[in-house]
């Protein structure tokens, strides 16, 4: 079984300690979308669907949000459950090798979404944010994104 090195920016997170894994987890890692995931595109057509008007390509506002409005200023965050540790959630596991490497990426990935959060509000942005558990199957998406439609002025 050959062993392959993590990826550069994972490096950092590993400090001293030579983190290797092999190559089917490389491969299946490799494989995870960042953006244009189920989740995500579930929550653009009810977007869509209620008849907002938004933007994917969001890299110049604060953690990249995956849709926003900039004149409405509103952001929304789809997360996965794995990867920003949805508390109680079955699908935040925890790999069973370097378990010390994941702890420290999984915080720092808490640590940056929480940032992100406070930064976009800040700015006056309303900040809502989908879990991938809470998004597959679920009809309580358009309820909360009732909050970002515009309210009627008479």
């Amino acid at each position: 079984m050959s062993r392959q090195p993590f990826k550069k920016v994972e490096k950092r997170l590993a400090g001293t300690r030579a983190l290797r894994t092999d190559a089917a987890t490389s491969a299946r890692m490799g494989r995870v979308r960042q953006s244009g995931t189920a989740p995500e595109m579930t929550v653009r057509r009810a977007v869509s669907t209620l008849g907002l008007r938004y933007t994917v390509r969001n890299r110049d506002l604060p953690g990249s949000p995956d849709l926003a409005n900039r004149s409405r200023r509103w952001a929304i965050f789809v997360h996965g459950c794995y990867w920003h540790r949805h508390e109680g959630c079955h699908k935040a596991t925890l790999p069973r090798t370097n378990t010390d490497f994941w702890l420290a990426k999984f915080s720092r990935n808490r640590a940056r979404d929480e940032a992100a959060r406070i930064e976009l509000e800040r700015r006056g942005y309303r900040v809502l944010t989908f879990w991938q558990c809470d998004v597959e199957g679920s009809n309580a998406i358009a309820a909360r994104l009732g909050r970002l439609r515009p309210s009627r002025r008479s």
